[in-house]
């Protein structure tokens, strides 16, 4: 996992996240989206086939759309530009899968 860059993208934005204050269910939502994106990313490139690697990339694909959503309504600005780096790479890994 150490040469998945996307993987270690995520990493990096879950680590920066944990200081954002949310209450309710945006943090509930949040928390679960931010953890879903590193999980899914690390089950998917154990996948033997690419039909199956793709389905998990896009779902961590959708988690970050999430994740960017709540930092957007939130404001949490500082974040965003790592999301949407996470997100190219992300896209690209579903495209290319």
């Amino acid at each position: 996992m150490k040469n998945f860059r996307t993987y270690q993208l995520a990493k990096e934005l879950y680590r920066m996240s944990r200081g954002i204050k949310l209450s309710g269910a945006f943090k509930d939502q949040f928390e679960r989206a931010l953890l879903s994106i590193p999980l899914n990313l690390a089950e998917g490139s154990a996948k033997p086939t690419r039909k199956d690697r793709r389905r998990f990339y896009f779902i961590a694909l959708g988690s970050l759309r999430e994740v960017q959503a709540i930092l957007e309504l939130s404001e949490s600005s500082h974040l965003i530009d790592t999301a949407d780096v996470l997100g190219a790479h992300l896209f690209r890994l579903c495209t290319r899968c």
